[in-house]
C-alpha cells in the first residue's frame, strides 16, 4: 500500500472534491467588529476586507499571523534543452543551495516577515520530459510531486506562501496558462531570466508546439499540470491544496505560482477562495492569468524574480491588516463617540 497522500489521481480528485469552506460566524463577528473600529467605515480599505477573509479562514474575529511558512520547491525541466532560459539547468541545483545557505533575496525577505523557512528540492537529477515531445510527468510523478508538496505544509503555520526555482519554468507556466484560458503562446510567453528578442519569440514557438503536443489536456487543470508542468509546480499545487484541507490561507507569488495554482481553480472552481495574491510581477502574461482567476494583487512592484519573493513581502501587508482588526479598540472600548 502506497504512503503518498496522493496514491492515485483519485486521491487528488477525492480531496478536491471535500474542500473546507470558511467559518462562517467568525465572519459575521469580525465585520460587526471591524464596524465598530474607531474609524470611518471602510476607512482601511481593502485591509479590512483582508482581515475579515483571514478570520473567516481561522475561525476567529480576532485572529493573529504568529507562525507563517515559506517553501520553495525546486525541480528541473527538459524543456530546458530548447534554450528558453539564459541560464544552464545547473543554476537550479546552485540556487537551492543558496537558499539553504540563506544567500538568496527570498531568504532576507522571510526574515523581515519573521516567517519559517523550508526548501524542498524534487529529483533534480531527473528532469521532467521535454514537454514539445511528451507529458512533462507520467500519473505517478504527478501524484508523487503533489504528495510531497502536501507533506511539505506545516499544520501549525497560520499563513502559508509557495515559491520555486526550476530553469525553464516559465516556460512551462505559459504552456498551462495557455492550455487552461486559451489564446497566442505570445500573451503568456516572457522574459523569463532576461531574454532577448529573439530568443523570447523562439521560446513563444515553443509554448505553441507544447501546446499543439498536448492539445487533449485544453481546459483540464489536473491534466494540464501532468502534461505541461514541472515538479515544483505540481509540487506547488499539492501545498495549496493542503493548505485549504487545513484551512491555511494562502499568499500566491507570481506568474509561476499561479499556474500551479490556476490547475486547481480550474479542476474545482472555489479551490482558490483561501487564498489572495501577493502581487503583480512584470512577467508577461501574469496580469493576465490573475485577471483569469479573478484575483487582485496587493503589490505591483516590478518584481519578477519568483522565489516566492513577492508573496513573501506581502506578508506584511496581511499582518497590517489582521492587527488592525485585532488590536484597534472599538468606539465604546476607547471612549471615543461614533458617527
Amino acid at each position: 500500500m502506497s504512503t503518498l497522500p496522493f496514491a492515485s489521481l483519485a486521491a487528488i480528485h477525492a480531496a478536491l472534491a471535500d474542500l473546507p469552506g470558511p467559518d462562517v460566524p467568525s465572519i459575521r463577528a469580525a465585520r460587526d467588529r471591524n464596524a465598530r473600529l474607531t474609524k470611518p467605515p471602510q476607512a482601511l480599505g481593502r485591509l479590512e476586507d483582508l482581515a475579515i477573509w483571514y478570520a473567516g479562514w481561522r475561525g476567529t474575529d480576532r485572529p493573529a499571523i504568529a507562525a507563517p511558512q515559506i517553501v520553495i520547491f525546486a525541480g528541473n525541466h527538459g524543456v530546458a534543452a530548447r534554450g528558453v532560459s539564459a541560464f544552464p539547468p545547473a543554476v537550479t541545483a546552485q540556487m537551492v543551495a543558496n537558499f539553504e545557505a540563506g544567500g538568496a533575496a527570498v531568504n532576507q525577505l522571510a526574515k523581515v516577515a519573521g516567517a519559517r523557512f523550508d526548501v524542498v528540492a524534487l529529483q533534480l537529477d531527473r528532469p521532467t520530459a521535454d514537454i514539445t515531445e511528451g507529458a512533462a510527468l507520467t500519473e505517478d510523478a504527478l501524484c508523487a510531486a503533489m504528495s510531497a508538496g502536501w507533506r511539505a505544509v506545516d499544520p501549525g503555520a497560520d499563513l502559508f506562501v509557495a515559491g520555486e526555482m526550476g530553469i525553464g519554468n516559465t516556460t512551462a507556466a505559459a504552456a498551462m496558462a495557455a492550455s487552461l484560458f486559451g489564446g497566442a503562446a505570445a500573451d503568456w510567453t516572457g522574459r523569463g531570466t532576461g531574454l532577448d528578442d529573439a530568443r523570447l519569440a523562439a521560446k513563444a514557438a515553443v509554448v505553441d508546439t507544447a501546446r499543439a503536443r498536448h492539445a487533449g489536456a485544453a481546459g483540464q487543470g489536473l491534466e494540464t499540470l501532468r502534461c505541461l508542468g514541472g515538479r515544483e509546480i505540481a509540487a506547488m499545487a499539492g501545498a495549496i491544496l493542503r493548505a485549504r484541507q487545513l484551512s491555511i490561507p494562502v499568499v500566491l507569488d507570481g506568474f509561476i505560482c499561479c499556474a500551479a495554482a490556476a490547475a486547481l481553480a480550474v479542476e474545482r472552481p472555489g479551490a482558490l477562495d483561501h487564498a489572495v495574491a501577493g502581487h503583480m510581477s512584470a512577467e508577461a502574461g501574469h496580469g493576465r492569468l490573475l485577471q483569469a482567476m479573478g484575483k487582485m494583487p496587493l503589490l505591483q512592484l516590478d518584481m519578477r524574480l519568483g522565489e516566492g519573493s513577492g508573496a513573501a513581502l506581502a506578508i506584511g501587508i496581511l499582518r497590517g491588516a489582521v492587527a488592525c482588526l485585532s488590536g484597534m479598540a472599538t468606539f465604546d472600548e476607547a471612549g471615543v463617540s461614533g458617527a
